[in-house]
């Protein structure tokens, strides 16, 4: 990957020169990281640290920090972790209920991810509210193949739908969200199935995949649907049932809403995954406008719900690639 960026920079005539940084995604820091890091080899040791946490996302991660070193060593590497944002999540919303132990010896709690998506989205709807965002109170609803949402009160994450793992949550592309933990002895006991094999069909094989049995795609999903497809239409109703249900639950950080803020290929693009959501969420205010859904969603921007009326719902484009690049100047304090 980083020999064809290293072509196009030459087809474009720009200098490796030209550049100062690398930013690196991380996805798990575990409680050590709470904001962007230049990367060292205390802070690669730290990061393998937390691959029991991230152990399919942290390995490759690691990967573009090594090549990265090999192919630029001139160049300052710096961490972007996506659990950092959600490190100001406070104990009663991140402790789960179990032996204390196994949070102060193992790290089990609450993590959160798709932080950096919030953090840029927030900041966006805050500036197109025309409020500052120490002043805002927002959730966030990153809805692409992974999908979280996220209570951020002036400007902090203070509780979040994703857990110790990026599986918990809402539903997904392929992940089931939450189930009944006690699923898995279930499965052992009635499947015969072992860990790896409830691993791979939670992960993999469930979510908008699993209910409809034809796709992980939300655009293939509608259209389906749309097409009398009853597995395709269920899939799509229990995404969004979800979805609402859980905007309603972290709706209780706030005495007020500012807004909701819908961000990722789904929240972006999908006119109906919206218009199915939102009038589920009538006790907290939201209105849904028919004609703005349409309008907004084909630009990506923009509110939704009635004008005038509170709280609003938001499009935002995602992105965290700019974030990143924003996060990597501010701490090296590039010009």
């Amino acid at each position: 990957a980083l020999e064809e960026i290293l072509e196009y920079f030459q087809a474009q005539n720009i200098d490796s020169d030209d550049f100062e940084a690398i930013g690196h995604r991380i996805v798990h820091g575990g409680e050590k990281f709470v904001e962007a890091t230049v990367i060292d080899d205390e802070v690669i040791g730290a990061i393998k640290d937390c691959i029991n946490l991230a152990p399919l996302h942290n390995p490759a991660n690691l990967m573009g920090v090594e090549v990265g070193r090999k192919v630029f060593p001139e160049k300052p590497q710096v961490a972007v972790f996506d659990t950092a944002f959600h490190q100001t999540i406070p104990p009663i919303a991140y402790r789960y209920s179990l032996p204390t132990y196994l949070y102060e010896s193992h790290g089990v709690r609450k993590y959160g991810f798709h932080g950096t998506s919030h953090r840029y989205v927030v900041n966006q709807a805050a500036k197109m509210l025309n409020k500052p965002l120490s002043r805002c109170c927002f959730i966030s609803a990153h809805l692409g193949n992974g999908c979280s949402a996220t209570a951020v009160k002036y400007g902090n994450s203070v509780d979040t739908t994703m857990g110790l793992t990026p599986l918990d949550g809402l539903v997904m592309g392929t992940r089931s969200g939450n189930v009944d933990p006690g699923l898995h002895e279930y499965l052992t006991r009635i499947m015969g199935w072992n860990i790896h094999q409830i691993n791979d069909v939670l992960n993999k094989k469930s979510g908008l995949l699993g209910i409809s049995g034809l796709s992980s795609d939300m655009r293939e999903i509608t259209t389906a649907a749309k097409n009398g497809h009853l597995g395709a239409k269920l899939a799509a109703e229990v995404f969004s049932y979800h979805l609402a249900q859980s905007i309603a639950s972290l709706s209780i950080n706030f005495t007020h809403l500012d807004a909701l803020v819908l961000t990722g290929g789904i929240g972006e693009h999908s006119t109906t995954v919206r218009a199915m959501a939102i009038p589920l969420l009538q006790i907290l205010g939201f209105s849904l406008d028919v004609l703005r859904n349409e309008v907004a969603g084909k630009h990506t921007r923009g509110v939704i719900t009635i004008e005038g009326w509170s709280p609003m719902a938001i499009i935002v484009k995602t992105n965290e690639e700019l974030q990143i690049a924003l996060d990597v100047e501010a701490l090296l304090g590039s010009k």
